[in-house]
Protein backbone atom coordinates (compact mmCIF):
# COMPACT_ATOMS: atom_id res chain seq x y z
CA UNK A 1 0.00 0.00 0.00
CA UNK A 2 1.30 3.00 -1.09
CA UNK A 3 2.52 5.02 2.57
CA UNK A 4 0.61 8.11 3.60
CA UNK A 5 3.55 10.48 3.87
CA UNK A 6 4.11 11.06 0.22
CA UNK A 7 0.33 13.01 0.55
CA UNK A 8 1.59 15.46 3.48
CA UNK A 9 5.28 15.01 4.64
CA UNK A 10 7.77 17.13 2.93
CA UNK A 11 10.63 14.96 1.94
CA UNK A 12 14.25 14.96 3.22
CA UNK A 13 16.00 12.82 -0.15
CA UNK A 14 17.23 15.24 -2.79
CA UNK A 15 14.66 13.07 -5.03
CA UNK A 16 12.15 13.94 -3.29
CA UNK A 17 12.45 17.88 -2.96
CA UNK A 18 9.74 20.70 -4.06
CA UNK A 19 11.10 21.38 -8.13
CA UNK A 20 9.81 24.31 -9.47
CA UNK A 21 9.74 26.56 -12.91
CA UNK A 22 7.35 28.95 -13.78
CA UNK A 23 9.00 29.82 -17.09
CA UNK A 24 9.25 33.92 -16.24
CA UNK A 25 12.63 34.42 -17.42
CA UNK A 26 14.45 33.44 -20.36
CA UNK A 27 16.24 29.84 -19.49
CA UNK A 28 14.84 27.04 -17.03
CA UNK A 29 15.36 27.84 -13.78
CA UNK A 30 18.36 26.41 -11.45
CA UNK A 31 15.44 25.36 -9.30
CA UNK A 32 13.09 23.35 -11.88
CA UNK A 33 16.02 20.12 -12.55
CA UNK A 34 14.73 20.39 -15.74
CA UNK A 35 16.74 21.04 -19.34
CA UNK A 36 16.27 20.19 -23.41
CA UNK A 37 17.99 17.86 -24.53
CA UNK A 38 19.81 18.57 -27.47
CA UNK A 39 20.13 15.33 -30.04
CA UNK A 40 19.77 14.68 -33.36
CA UNK A 41 15.77 13.98 -32.77
CA UNK A 42 15.48 17.38 -30.99
CA UNK A 43 17.90 19.70 -33.29
CA UNK A 44 15.40 21.29 -35.35
CA UNK A 45 12.62 21.40 -31.84
CA UNK A 46 11.88 25.29 -31.04
CA UNK A 47 11.96 26.38 -27.61
CA UNK A 48 10.37 29.88 -26.99
CA UNK A 49 10.32 31.43 -23.31
CA UNK A 50 6.87 33.78 -24.51
CA UNK A 51 4.59 36.16 -23.56
CA UNK A 52 2.07 35.88 -25.84
CA UNK A 53 0.18 32.64 -24.69
CA UNK A 54 0.06 32.38 -20.56
CA UNK A 55 -1.43 30.63 -18.31
CA UNK A 56 -0.08 32.98 -15.14
CA UNK A 57 2.12 35.39 -14.48
CA UNK A 58 4.13 37.00 -17.38
CA UNK A 59 5.68 34.27 -19.69
CA UNK A 60 4.81 30.70 -20.54
CA UNK A 61 7.14 27.87 -22.56
CA UNK A 62 6.49 27.64 -25.78
CA UNK A 63 7.81 24.09 -27.50
CA UNK A 64 7.08 22.85 -30.98
CA UNK A 65 8.55 20.64 -33.83
CA UNK A 66 8.77 21.39 -37.43
CA UNK A 67 9.04 18.80 -40.36
CA UNK A 68 12.44 16.92 -39.79
CA UNK A 69 12.09 13.47 -41.23
CA UNK A 70 13.46 12.43 -44.76
CA UNK A 71 11.05 10.03 -44.80
CA UNK A 72 7.17 9.49 -43.98
CA UNK A 73 6.42 6.07 -41.73
CA UNK A 74 7.48 5.67 -38.03
CA UNK A 75 10.97 4.87 -37.73
CA UNK A 76 11.42 8.82 -37.63
CA UNK A 77 10.74 10.66 -34.71
CA UNK A 78 10.20 14.35 -34.25
CA UNK A 79 10.97 15.90 -30.73
CA UNK A 80 11.29 19.03 -28.50
CA UNK A 81 11.11 18.02 -25.25
CA UNK A 82 12.26 18.86 -22.14
CA UNK A 83 13.87 16.47 -19.48
CA UNK A 84 14.75 16.22 -16.02
CA UNK A 85 18.22 16.40 -15.27
CA UNK A 86 20.11 12.87 -14.39
CA UNK A 87 20.86 14.10 -10.20
CA UNK A 88 17.34 14.60 -9.33
CA UNK A 89 16.32 11.21 -10.84
CA UNK A 90 13.88 8.71 -8.63
CA UNK A 91 14.77 5.21 -7.56
CA UNK A 92 11.92 3.48 -9.71
CA UNK A 93 9.90 1.98 -7.06
CA UNK A 94 9.17 5.36 -5.41
CA UNK A 95 6.42 7.84 -5.63
CA UNK A 96 6.39 11.12 -7.33
CA UNK A 97 3.59 14.26 -7.56
CA UNK A 98 3.75 15.86 -10.84
CA UNK A 99 1.84 18.72 -11.37
CA UNK A 100 1.76 21.62 -14.95
CA UNK A 101 -0.69 23.65 -16.84
CA UNK A 102 -0.74 22.73 -20.93
CA UNK A 103 -2.20 24.05 -23.63
CA UNK A 104 -2.58 22.28 -27.41
CA UNK A 105 -1.55 25.13 -30.03
CA UNK A 106 -3.54 25.74 -33.08
CA UNK A 107 -4.87 23.87 -35.03
CA UNK A 108 -5.00 20.37 -33.03
CA UNK A 109 -3.75 17.15 -35.02
CA UNK A 110 -7.17 15.10 -35.68
CA UNK A 111 -5.75 12.25 -37.19
CA UNK A 112 -4.21 8.74 -35.94
CA UNK A 113 -1.30 9.70 -35.27
CA UNK A 114 1.66 8.97 -32.90
CA UNK A 115 1.18 12.55 -31.07
CA UNK A 116 2.96 12.38 -27.35
CA UNK A 117 2.54 15.63 -24.75
CA UNK A 118 3.94 14.38 -21.73
CA UNK A 119 5.84 10.98 -20.52
CA UNK A 120 7.24 9.16 -17.73
CA UNK A 121 9.47 6.63 -18.19
CA UNK A 122 11.94 3.74 -16.77
CA UNK A 123 15.77 4.71 -17.59
CA UNK A 124 17.71 1.99 -19.86
CA UNK A 125 21.01 1.08 -19.63
CA UNK A 126 23.51 1.68 -22.16
CA UNK A 127 23.64 -0.54 -24.94
CA UNK A 128 20.50 -2.17 -24.29
CA UNK A 129 17.50 -2.40 -26.90
CA UNK A 130 15.75 1.36 -26.29
CA UNK A 131 12.12 -0.11 -27.26
CA UNK A 132 10.45 0.42 -23.97
CA UNK A 133 7.17 2.81 -24.19
CA UNK A 134 6.22 4.99 -21.42
CA UNK A 135 5.03 3.61 -18.49
CA UNK A 136 2.54 6.89 -18.38
CA UNK A 137 1.77 8.93 -21.27
CA UNK A 138 -0.44 12.27 -21.93
CA UNK A 139 -1.56 11.67 -25.72
CA UNK A 140 -3.35 12.69 -28.36
CA UNK A 141 -5.34 10.29 -30.74
CA UNK A 142 -7.81 11.81 -33.72
CA UNK A 143 -8.11 15.09 -31.80
CA UNK A 144 -8.56 13.93 -28.31
CA UNK A 145 -6.35 13.67 -25.12
CA UNK A 146 -5.72 10.24 -23.35
CA UNK A 147 -3.50 9.00 -21.01
CA UNK A 148 -1.81 5.52 -21.38
CA UNK A 149 -0.30 3.18 -19.01
CA UNK A 150 1.97 0.49 -20.00
CA UNK A 151 3.56 -2.94 -18.67
CA UNK A 152 5.28 -5.71 -19.89
CA UNK A 153 3.75 -7.60 -17.05
CA UNK A 154 0.24 -7.13 -17.60
CA UNK A 155 -2.05 -9.57 -18.54
CA UNK A 156 -4.31 -9.36 -21.92
CA UNK A 157 -7.89 -10.50 -22.43
CA UNK A 158 -9.51 -10.17 -25.70
CA UNK A 159 -12.73 -9.28 -26.22
CA UNK A 160 -15.42 -11.60 -27.13
CA UNK A 161 -14.89 -14.61 -25.61
CA UNK A 162 -16.74 -15.59 -22.17
CA UNK A 163 -16.48 -13.52 -19.71
CA UNK A 164 -15.66 -10.14 -21.78
CA UNK A 165 -17.91 -10.89 -24.57
CA UNK A 166 -18.83 -7.32 -25.13
CA UNK A 167 -17.44 -5.50 -22.14
CA UNK A 168 -14.19 -5.30 -20.01
CA UNK A 169 -15.09 -6.34 -16.76
CA UNK A 170 -15.47 -3.64 -14.05
CA UNK A 171 -12.40 -1.46 -13.32
CA UNK A 172 -10.74 -3.30 -15.98
CA UNK A 173 -8.60 -1.06 -18.33
CA UNK A 174 -9.62 -1.40 -22.32
CA UNK A 175 -6.25 -1.86 -23.92
CA UNK A 176 -4.15 -3.61 -26.98
CA UNK A 177 -3.30 -6.51 -27.50
CA UNK A 178 1.15 -7.22 -26.64
CA UNK A 179 3.60 -6.02 -28.90
CA UNK A 180 6.78 -7.83 -29.76
CA UNK A 181 8.08 -6.71 -26.76
CA UNK A 182 5.24 -8.05 -24.26
CA UNK A 183 4.28 -4.51 -23.69
CA UNK A 184 0.62 -3.96 -22.96
CA UNK A 185 -0.74 -0.25 -23.70
CA UNK A 186 -4.20 0.45 -21.24
CA UNK A 187 -6.03 3.73 -22.16
CA UNK A 188 -7.10 4.83 -18.45
CA UNK A 189 -8.37 8.17 -19.37
CA UNK A 190 -10.22 9.88 -22.76
CA UNK A 191 -12.19 12.39 -23.66
CA UNK A 192 -16.10 11.49 -23.76
CA UNK A 193 -14.91 8.48 -21.20
CA UNK A 194 -13.35 4.94 -21.24
CA UNK A 195 -16.82 3.15 -23.02
CA UNK A 196 -15.18 5.02 -26.28
CA UNK A 197 -11.82 3.48 -25.86
CA UNK A 198 -13.44 0.18 -24.75
CA UNK A 199 -15.48 0.19 -27.60
CA UNK A 200 -12.54 0.97 -30.10
CA UNK A 201 -9.46 -1.31 -28.46
CA UNK A 202 -9.93 -5.03 -28.94
CA UNK A 203 -9.27 -6.50 -25.64
CA UNK A 204 -8.75 -5.47 -22.08
CA UNK A 205 -5.37 -5.54 -19.25
CA UNK A 206 -7.01 -7.46 -16.24
CA UNK A 207 -4.34 -6.64 -13.88
CA UNK A 208 -4.22 -2.46 -14.70
CA UNK A 209 -7.66 -1.42 -13.10
CA UNK A 210 -8.64 1.80 -13.48
CA UNK A 211 -10.84 3.55 -10.47
CA UNK A 212 -13.00 6.71 -11.93
CA UNK A 213 -13.31 9.51 -9.31
CA UNK A 214 -16.07 11.67 -10.78
CA UNK A 215 -13.88 14.10 -12.17
CA UNK A 216 -14.21 15.50 -15.69
CA UNK A 217 -11.35 14.10 -18.47
CA UNK A 218 -10.68 17.46 -20.46
CA UNK A 219 -10.98 18.46 -23.64
CA UNK A 220 -8.45 18.94 -25.99
CA UNK A 221 -9.94 22.42 -27.22
CA UNK A 222 -10.56 23.88 -23.96
CA UNK A 223 -7.74 25.97 -23.80
CA UNK A 224 -4.87 25.92 -20.44
CA UNK A 225 -5.58 22.20 -17.99
CA UNK A 226 -4.74 22.35 -14.83
CA UNK A 227 -2.88 18.59 -14.83
CA UNK A 228 -1.74 16.84 -11.34
CA UNK A 229 -0.36 13.26 -11.33
CA UNK A 230 1.43 10.87 -8.90
CA UNK A 231 3.18 8.10 -10.31
CA UNK A 232 4.27 4.66 -8.57
CA UNK A 233 5.19 2.14 -10.82
CA UNK A 234 5.66 -1.49 -9.95
CA UNK A 235 5.36 -4.19 -12.65
CA UNK A 236 5.13 -6.87 -9.72
CA UNK A 237 1.15 -5.63 -9.46
CA UNK A 238 1.58 -2.96 -6.38
CA UNK A 239 1.95 0.21 -8.87
CA UNK A 240 -0.11 3.17 -8.48
CA UNK A 241 -0.76 6.32 -10.48
CA UNK A 242 -3.04 8.90 -9.01
CA UNK A 243 -4.64 12.04 -12.13
CA UNK A 244 -6.03 15.09 -11.52
CA UNK A 245 -7.24 17.55 -14.26
CA UNK A 246 -8.20 21.77 -13.25
CA UNK A 247 -8.30 20.68 -9.50
CA UNK A 248 -11.17 17.72 -9.84
CA UNK A 249 -9.34 13.92 -8.91
CA UNK A 250 -10.04 11.68 -11.89
CA UNK A 251 -8.83 8.52 -11.82
CA UNK A 252 -6.85 6.16 -10.01
CA UNK A 253 -4.93 3.93 -11.63
CA UNK A 254 -3.64 0.62 -10.06
CA UNK A 255 -1.61 -2.84 -10.46
CA UNK A 256 0.51 -3.80 -13.02
CA UNK A 257 2.65 -0.56 -13.79
CA UNK A 258 5.88 -0.21 -15.83
CA UNK A 259 8.52 -2.40 -16.79
CA UNK A 260 10.89 -4.94 -15.74
CA UNK A 261 12.70 -6.42 -18.53
CA UNK A 262 16.18 -6.70 -19.49
CA UNK A 263 18.61 -3.43 -19.65
CA UNK A 264 16.85 -1.34 -17.30
CA UNK A 265 18.04 1.07 -15.26
CA UNK A 266 16.93 1.99 -11.04
CA UNK A 267 15.58 5.22 -12.40
CA UNK A 268 12.78 6.93 -13.40
CA UNK A 269 12.29 9.84 -15.62
CA UNK A 270 10.13 12.35 -16.85
CA UNK A 271 10.14 14.73 -19.82
CA UNK A 272 7.13 16.96 -21.89
CA UNK A 273 6.57 19.02 -25.05
CA UNK A 274 5.65 17.58 -28.53
CA UNK A 275 7.00 13.86 -29.52
CA UNK A 276 5.90 13.01 -32.62
CA UNK A 277 6.18 10.54 -36.25
CA UNK A 278 6.93 12.22 -39.03
CA UNK A 279 4.45 14.81 -40.16
CA UNK A 280 4.67 17.82 -42.55
CA UNK A 281 3.62 20.84 -40.57
CA UNK A 282 4.57 22.45 -37.41
CA UNK A 283 2.63 21.47 -34.30
CA UNK A 284 2.89 23.49 -31.30
CA UNK A 285 2.36 22.75 -27.10
CA UNK A 286 2.65 25.39 -24.22
CA UNK A 287 3.50 24.49 -20.73
CA UNK A 288 3.50 26.64 -17.33
CA UNK A 289 3.96 26.08 -13.53
CA UNK A 290 5.98 23.02 -13.49
CA UNK A 291 5.90 21.32 -9.92
CA UNK A 292 7.72 17.95 -9.19
CA UNK A 293 7.82 16.62 -5.39
CA UNK A 294 7.56 13.49 -2.69
CA UNK A 295 4.74 15.35 -1.47
CA UNK A 296 1.42 16.18 -3.13
CA UNK A 297 0.73 19.19 -0.68
CA UNK A 298 3.46 20.44 -2.63
CA UNK A 299 1.94 20.41 -6.20
CA UNK A 300 -1.77 20.70 -5.57
CA UNK A 301 -4.61 22.04 -3.25
CA UNK A 302 -5.16 21.52 0.06
CA UNK A 303 -8.56 19.52 -0.50
CA UNK A 304 -7.29 17.38 -3.48
CA UNK A 305 -4.63 15.97 -1.57
CA UNK A 306 -7.07 15.31 1.39
CA UNK A 307 -9.16 13.28 -0.56
CA UNK A 308 -7.06 11.35 -2.40
CA UNK A 309 -5.07 10.58 1.36
CA UNK A 310 -8.63 9.35 2.99
CA UNK A 311 -9.44 7.16 0.10
CA UNK A 312 -6.10 5.72 0.39
CA UNK A 313 -6.44 5.59 4.21
CA UNK A 314 -9.85 3.24 3.71
CA UNK A 315 -8.49 0.81 1.33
Amino acid sequence: MLSLAVFGAHAQEKWQSLLSDNFEFNDFSKDSGLFYKMNKEQAKGVVRFQSDVVKSGKQALELSVVPSCAVSGTECSERAEVWEKPDILAPYDRPLWYAFSFRLGDPIPQEDHRLVMAQWKREILKGADGNYSPFLALRLSRGRLIATVVSDEATYAPKGVSPRLNRCLEHESPAAAPDAHRQVRATVAMEAGLEVAAQELPGCATNIRTISRGGEWPKASSGWIDYVFMVKPDPAGNGRIEIAANGKWVATVEGAIGHRGPGLDKTQYFKFGPYRAGRPDKWTLYYDNFRRSGSCIDVASQALCASMAAAQKSN
